[in-house]
């Protein structure tokens, strides 16, 4: 049986367990925040090319989000100590900025969230770095419009496993792994927080969305298998046959009719390549 909860003040939230059901003026927090990541990303656009550090792509995640009035959220938690995530290759998620730097040809995952307000906004989004193989970008389009079916599965009266299906029907018509072991989450004015948010399911199956769930979907898919393994740094993960990942996040909350997307880019950049 899942439990929800309304919640009905801006005093901080416990993580309980609970699923919240949040109301206008977390909404309106959450489009601020969700407006922030996606600026941040768009931002990025012109610096994902081969010779730039991942480093220096963290350091302008930071003075960006910053400059706008927000906090990385990721910055000092569990001890991590970088402003994002920056994945390239056949890393599935949690890559750590360094001294790497971009080479021609590859496809870069950067994950931010900014907490704007005390909302936190949470986005990923794919790159082309270069003249990227078709393969390649293929595994890219077809993660992103996993990613929007998910999105179009997310209605009151559905249930997460709809959410999952759709994303799991598309990647694996493509000979695509869908990966297990991550998963999106529940958000506001926590990080992570209930529901858990799977990519692979059965309709019909998990908690019922209804009205002021807010929560992100952000499906990990391979060309390999789905299988990852965690590096010894104890954040990265890879895919176990060393194929190549890609991901693409958004944060949206249900509403009445459907969802809204809180992370969209006010440039309409949606996929590589960005024009």
């Amino acid at each position: 049986m899942t439990d929800f909860v309304t919640v009905t003040s801006d005093a901080p939230e416990a993580r309980t367990g609970a699923i919240k059901l949040h109301g206008a003026a977390a909404f309106a927090g959450m489009h601020k925040a969700g407006r922030l990541a996606a600026e941040t990303l768009d931002m990025l656009v012109p610096h994902m090319v081969p010779g730039v550090a991942t480093a220096e792509i963290d350091r302008l995640v930071y003075d960006f989000i910053v400059a706008n009035g927000g906090v990385p959220a990721t910055l000092g938690y569990r001890g991590y100590t970088h402003s994002s995530c920056i994945s390239i290759n056949h890393v599935v998620c949690h890559g750590i900025p360094g001294e790497r730097t971009l080479k021609a040809g590859e496809i870069v995952n950067v994950d931010v969230t900014p907490i704007l307000d005390g909302w936190h906004g949470d986005s990923s989004r794919m790159y082309l770095v270069g003249d990227v193989p078709i393969r390649a970008r293929r595994l890219v389009e077809v993660t992103y419009e996993c990613l929007m079916l998910g999105i179009e599965a997310a209605r009151p009266g559905a249930h997460m496993g709809d959410v999952a299906h759709a994303i799991q029907r598309h990647a694996e018509r493509n000979r695509y792994g869908v990966v297990r072991d991550f998963c999106g989450h529940g958000l506001g004015r926590l990080f992570h927080d209930a529901p858990e948010v799977v990519h692979v399911g059965r309709p019909g199956t998990g908690p019922e969305l209804r009205p002021g769930m807010i929560f992100t979907i952000e499906p990990m898919i391979n060309i390999g298998r789905p299988d990852v393994k965690l590096l010894d740094d104890g954040w990265t993960a890879v895919t176990r046959d060393r194929s190549l990942s890609a991901q693409f996040e958004h944060s949206i909350g249900i509403t009445d009719s459907g969802c809204e997307i809180f992370t969209l880019s006010p440039k309409g950049w949606t996929q590589p390549p960005y024009q």
